[in-house]
Formats: structure tokens, sequence, C-alpha cells
């Protein structure tokens, strides 16, 4: 039954089945095997799925609307396909992902990096233990991690808030593996769940999600599982009983003089949260309105039309951006450093990190575009729909194959993202909000951190563990919030299906 379903799906020159098996085995085997960067892996990757796709449309302003649905192409092609065509579509489906994503993720690492070289970071990481105490430092790792990874990468926040787990450890006497897991697996859910982080950012582009919906949605979702990675990490701590090693050469000395740090020679505490809250509540406010249906009876309204203005995402985070940059700048005035380096030399770097995500996610968008134009989407749906398996759980399920196979998250993400947005369309079939395929492939992207994932050996060399502790422990934690998730997304599709 299945190999006839399979075989009357065939609907372009090479199959749909084969199209998406001799793609996704190109983007994970130049990846994982090759080492080829994942922007030429998904470039070429899309190209080879419009050479594979039969005849190609000329990509008019006409036929361009043929990218964001599902289509048969023996139906709409004009023309023979040939390497022109594939190249022509591919780049409209790069720059059309990149253009609604670039600016946030831009400003995302000049904030990011703002942060930390003010000491806003640290602020903030102060007033949480100030509030919960040095006996709850495992919660105030954990709240760091889990607020810094919205608008901070997460390695970035990982070298961050590293120093200040072992000083906790220090002081405390032990927990070690506690401090270090609760801070950074709370840092993973945000950064693959919570925009304007450029993963889910990405998801929500390519599956037109409003960004104000996919923020709170993301957010509130991450909630629970925070609290999970709280007591699985306490778990860890009692059964394995990790020894905190030296690492680089940081010794006693410098740990403690993390923690004696003077604040005043911090940024003032509003100041130092404001780059984080400010975004998430012109975006979200705006949505919240919007979903409320107030804009009906406050169309017309001055002080609606500022606020949908400042709620743009781009607004909010150039916003964000700017306070951060005022926060740096006054930081080196107060402490007299006429002679500091210039604000465009610092963020030469962070700028030229957002360029490379950028560029892989606006390949991702070429080749989850491809993959819609050439008929892959609708096989995918009616296999589903013959087998009766669940949108989500399909989404889920690719996008952490894909993780798993090659390590990187975001190439998980964004071949999940295009392949769902392939299957539903514009979501108007789905008896639940396409959030919900949001929060599935986020979740996905998550699944089983190990050898082939950077940020795997990012967590290992800073924290001090051995490959085997970090096997039994980081990849075991994120598998288990991977599947945690997949849970509140099933349910919450049958219990809040927000329709």
């Amino acid at each position: 039954m299945m190999l006839e379903t399979l075989a009357d799906s065939s609907t372009s020159s090479a199959g749909p089945w084969w199209i998406l098996f001799i793609s996704i085995a190109w983007v994970v085997f130049s990846i994982a095997k090759f080492k080829m960067h994942p922007f030429l892996a998904m470039m070429i990757g899309a190209v080879l799925v419009g050479l594979l796709s039969g005849p190609l449309p000329e990509p008019t302003i006409e036929n361009k609307g043929l990218f964001h649905s599902r289509v048969d192409l023996e139906e709409t092609s004009s023309g023979p396909s040939d390497l022109t065509l594939a190249v022509k579509w591919s780049l409209y489906g790069f720059g059309n992902t990149a253009g609604g994503i670039a600016l946030v993720i831009a400003f995302a690492s000049i904030v990011g990096t703002c942060m930390m070289k003010s000491g806003a970071a640290e602020r903030v990481v102060r007033h949480l233990l100030s509030v919960f105490g040095e006996k709850r430092a495992g919660i105030v790792l954990l709240l760091s991690g889990f607020i810094l990874s919205i608008p901070v990468f997460f390695d970035t926040v990982f070298f961050l808030l590293i120093p200040l787990a072992r000083a906790m450890s220090f002081r405390a006497g032990g927990r070690y593996l506690y401090f270090v897991m609760a801070m950074a697996g709370a840092g993973a859910i945000t950064h693959s769940m919570v925009p304007p982080t450029p993963g889910p950012l990405a998801i929500a582009e390519i599956l037109s999600i409003d960004i104000g919906i996919a923020l709170p949605v993301g957010l509130l979702a991450s909630i629970p599982l925070a609290l999970v990675v709280l007591w699985v990490s306490g778990w860890f701590d009692q059964k394995y009983k990790v020894p905190m090693r030296p690492v680089a050469g940081v010794g006693k000395e410098d740990l403690q003089s993390v923690l004696d740090k003077d604040l005043k020679d911090l940024p003032p505490l509003v100041q130092s949260y404001l780059p984080v809250l400010l975004p998430v509540f012109l975006i979200s406010a705006v949505s919240l309105v919007k979903v409320l249906d107030f804009p009906e009876r406050i169309q017309g309204n001055e002080l609606f039309q500022i606020l949908s203005f400042l709620g743009d995402p781009n607004v909010a985070m150039s916003l964000a951006a700017l306070v951060s940059i005022f926060l740096l700048v006054n930081q080196w005035k107060s402490k007299e450093r006429s002679n500091g380096p210039k604000v465009g030399k610092i963020l030469e770097a962070p700028l030229m990190t957002a360029g490379s995500i950028i560029l892989i996610t606006g390949a991702g968008g070429a080749y989850g575009g491809m993959i819609r134009l050439s008929g892959v989407g609708q096989c995918i749906a009616d296999f589903a729909k013959t087998f009766e398996i669940s949108y989500i759980l399909l989404a889920w399920g690719i996008t952490a194959l894909i993780r798993i196979a090659q390590g990187s998250a975001t190439v998980a993400m964004m071949t999940g993202a295009g392949l769902m947005a392939s299957i539903i369309g514009g979501g108007n079939s789905l008896s639940y909000h396409p959030c919900y395929l949001f929060l599935a492939i986020g979740f996905g992207s998550i699944t089983l951190s190990w050898m082939n994932d950077s940020g795997f050996w990012v967590v290992q060399k800073l924290s001090g563990l051995n490959e085997k502790e970090m096997l039994k422990t980081w990849s075991l934690l994120l598998t288990v919030i991977s599947v945690c998730g997949l849970m509140i997304s099933l349910l919450g599709s049958v219990l809040i299906p927000l329709r």
C-alpha cells in the first residue's frame, strides 16, 4: 500500500520523493561529511531541486506567486528546465527570505555585543542574583541563560555565563554540573524558540506567521520547559557528581574576581534590561491588539498608528540596538575611556557573524522555496493524509532527523520549515494555528546535540566535561526538551487551537 502511494505521487520528471531524498542527502552529507559551508550546501541543493523538478516556468512577476503555494509544474511550466532557470528561482528565494529577516538579525547581533561590552548582561545577572539569593543560584543562571539568549547568540551567552557558573560552584562548594546544565539548557531553548534569534525568526518568515504571534507563543511554550531543565539538571548533578575542572588557565582567584565585581562599574538596572524587553513589548503589543480585534475600533487612532510603527520588528529591533549602543558609549564616558575603541570597530565582528547567518537563512529560504515549487510538498501532504500522520509530528520528525544527521540546528529549521510550508500552503486548511508547526520545528531542531554540532563542542570545551559526560548529560537534556516540546505542541493544537 505504501509503495503504491509513493509511486502514484510522482508528478515530475524525477519524482517528488526522489527529489526530496537526493536534495536532503546532498545537504546532510555536504555539511557533515565534506564540511561544506551551509550557505553553499543549501544554495546548491536549491539549484539541484530545480534541475530535478522538470520544466520550470520563467520567474515573471505573475509566476513568482508559485513560490508561496503548492503547484503542479506540468500545468504551470512554460519552457524546458535548465540551469539558468533553476539559478534564477533559487536566487529569488534567497532574496525573498533574506530581505525579510536581514535587518532584524543584524540589529540582534548589535544588541548582543553591546550588552556584553557595556556590562549590561552582567548587570541583569547580578540583579537576578540579588532577587533570588545565592542559595537559588541555579535559578539565577537558568533565568540569565533564558533571557539573554533571546537577543544574544547561544555561543556568546555561554561564553558570558560560564565564568559565573564556575564562580557559583566555587562559592557553593559543588553542584557544578547543575549550574552548567541549567544555564546552557535554558539558553538552548530560547535560542531555538524565541525570535528575534535567527532560527525561529526564519521559521516564522517561511511559514508566514506574524513575528508578533511567534514571539509570545515561543516564549510561553519555553517557560514550562525551563522548569524541566532545572529539574533534569539537578538530577544529573546528584547522579554523576562531575567535578569542576580547570579550563583555559582559569584559577580560583579569577573566579572570585567575577563574584566581587563592583556594581558601580555596571550600567543602571532599567537600562540594562531595556534592550531585551523593549522589542519584546513593542512587537507583542501590536499583535495582541490585532488578535483582540481592537483595530476595527481604533483604526484611526493616532496612538495605535504610532504603536504599529514602533511594533514593526525592524523598527523595534533598531530601537533596541540604539539603546544598547547608547549603553556602551555611556559606560565608556563614565569610565573616562575617551581613547577606547570606536563603536564601529566593536560592531565589525558581530555584523560579520550576522552576515554569515543571513546567508545561511537566505539559502534555507531558497531551498525551501524550490521544494515548494517542485511539488514535493503536495506529495508529502497526500502521504500524510493517506496514513493519517499529524503535521505537527511530521514537522518535528523531519527537523529532528536532519538535526541529528548533520548537526546544524539552523539548517534543520530551514529545511523543516521549507518542507512544511510546501505542505500547508497558507495554513487555512489546518484545524489549528500554524504557530504549532512553528513550535514543532523549533523543538525538533533542539534534538540530540552530539559530536557533529558546534554547540556541543563549545559547551564541552568551556565547561571542562569530557565527551562521555557530555553525551550522558547535554545530549540527553536537549532530547528531553525536544520531546517535551513536541508534547506541548500536540496538546496545544488540540486544547487551544487558536482558530
